[in-house]
């Protein structure tokens, strides 16, 4: 079975896929390694990991695809990939949906911003008219060649012309062929409870911390529609908080045993990497083994 079809299933199986959020291919793995079912490739994060910048519109669909196409390789889950705003056109979405793909991607996500997009959570987003993020969809549709793979259409609307206009956007974009909606930064209880209804398709929630959206359990979300939960930087966060812990101890202790509390242990990250399985491996391709 294909991955992209492990994910159709997923998505009807009354169960709401809980996709926490990778930035690399290591990331990827602890995630799959923790038992979820499918993987979250952040833009948010893989900006951070791999310019050390902020999720302006800095990194390149180059950059991005090379990301997940990394993260698709090291798992055996479905990975779900944030697109931003496909990188230009709808002639661009064509190109980024097709290099998605060829990378490994069973969700490929896209978001109505103009460029430079900003992160959902972040101020000062700006949009692209209506018409064409429903062209962007539609060139989506033509260019998806597996048709498991699932087109998740976006609309930060919310943040910009309020409720109204994001459901508008999202049944739109539901009408020109997505197969999940994802009302981005919705911004208390009584959005999230109509969003599902008002749209009439699958939704995606994103749980962000200290996001503008509220934050619930995986199977309240699932009662109210949300088919897809996303936590997107719960790995970046928890990363980057043990390892600030673990400097910072090292430059004041000036001695390496005081980071060790901070750390996994060489024998467990070995283990957790597949050393093991490797060099048995290579043990096959020697003479006389």
């Amino acid at each position: 079975m294909t991955k992209a079809k492990m994910l159709r299933e997923m998505l009807a199986s009354g169960k709401i896929v809980m996709a926490p959020g990778a930035y690399d291919a290591w990331s990827a793995r602890m995630v799959e390694q923790a038992g979820f079912k499918a993987v979250y490739m952040t833009g948010y994060g893989v900006s951070a990991s791999v310019l050390g910048r902020p999720d302006i519109g800095l990194i390149s669909e180059n950059e991005m695809v090379t990301a997940a196409r990394n993260i698709c390789n090291a798992t055996n889950i479905p990975v779900i990939a944030d697109a931003d705003n496909g990188y230009g056109s709808a002639l661009n979405v064509v190109r980024t949906f097709s290099d998605y793909e060829k990378a490994g991607v069973c969700g490929i996500q896209i978001e109505d911003q103009v460029m430079p997009k900003r992160c959902g959570h972040m101020e000062g987003k700006q949009l692209i008219p209506k018409e064409e993020m429903v062209a962007k969809v539609r060139a989506a549709v033509y260019a998806r060649k597996d048709p498991d793979t699932v087109i998740i259409a976006r609309t930060d609307a919310i943040a910009v012309n309020g409720f109204e206009d994001a459901i508008d956007r999202a049944v739109a974009y539901k009408n020109a062929g997505a197969d999940v909606i994802f009302v981005e930064a919705l911004q208390n209880r009584e959005q999230v409870e109509k969003a599902a209804a008002l749209v009439g398709a699958p939704l995606m929630a994103n749980m962000v911390e200290h996001g503008k959206t509220p934050l619930d359990t995986a199977d309240k979300l699932y009662e109210m529609g949300f088919r897809i939960a996303i936590y997107p930087v719960v790995t970046l966060y928890s990363a980057t908080k043990n390892m600030q812990q673990a400097l910072a101890v090292l430059k004041e202790k000036e001695d390496l045993t005081a980071s060790m509390p901070y750390e996994t242990d060489f024998p467990t990250f070995n283990q957790m990497i597949g050393v093991k399985e490797w060099r048995d491996l290579e043990k096959t391709f020697v003479c006389g083994q």
